[in-house]
C-alpha cells in the first residue's frame, strides 16, 4: 500500500485545492492531510477558518482517507507518525523540494517528494486562491 500526505492550509475551499488532493490521491493507495495550524501560519495571511472548521471540510472531500491538524510546534511529527512513502506539495506551496528532502533525511524518515501540477481555470470567473476570493467577497460585499 502506497501512503501519501498532503499538506496545507485550506482555507476557504476551492477547485484547485480539490485539483491538489485528487492529484495527490492518484500517487498513492491512502492519502493523509495535514491541515495546517492557525497558529503556525506565518507566509502569508492567517487563515479566516478554525483549525477544526478546515479540518472538517478536508475530510469531507472524496480523495481524502485521513484528515489531522498539524502538530503544534513541529511540522515533522504528523509525518513520522503517518510514516508516508510519498509527501505531496501544492503547485504553488512555499515550500522548497530538496530542502524538504533534506530535513525528511535529516529525521530519518524515507520518503520521497513531488509537487502537484496547477489545475487551469476551467470558466472566466473561477478562483482558484483563497486570497483572490477574500479580494472578491470584500469588493462585492463590504
Amino acid at each position: 500500500m502506497t501512503r501519501v500526505v498532503a499538506q496545507g492550509t485550506f482555507d476557504l475551499l476551492h477547485p484547485g485545492h480539490v485539483h491538489y488532493l485528487r492529484e495527490a490521491k492518484a500517487l498513492g493507495d491512502e492519502l493523509h492531510v495535514i491541515i495546517a495550524r492557525k497558529a503556525n501560519v506565518s507566509h502569508k495571511q492567517p487563515p479566516i477558518l478554525s483549525d477544526e472548521q478546515r479540518r472538517e471540510m478536508v475530510a469531507a472531500l472524496e480523495p481524502v482517507d485521513f484528515a489531522r491538524i498539524g502538530h503544534d510546534t513541529d511540522i515533522f511529527v504528523p509525518i513520522e507518525e503517518i510514516n508516508p512513502d510519498i509527501i505531496v506539495l501544492g503547485h504553488d506551496q512555499h515550500h522548497d523540494e530538496a530542502e524538504l528532502e533534506g530535513a525528511l533525511a535529516a529525521r530519518g524518515i524515507d520518503c520521497s517528494v513531488a509537487r502537484a501540477g496547477p489545475r487551469e481555470s476551467q470558466y472566466d470567473d473561477e478562483l482558484l486562491s483563497t486570497g483572490k476570493i477574500i479580494d472578491r467577497v470584500c469588493r462585492e460585499r463590504c
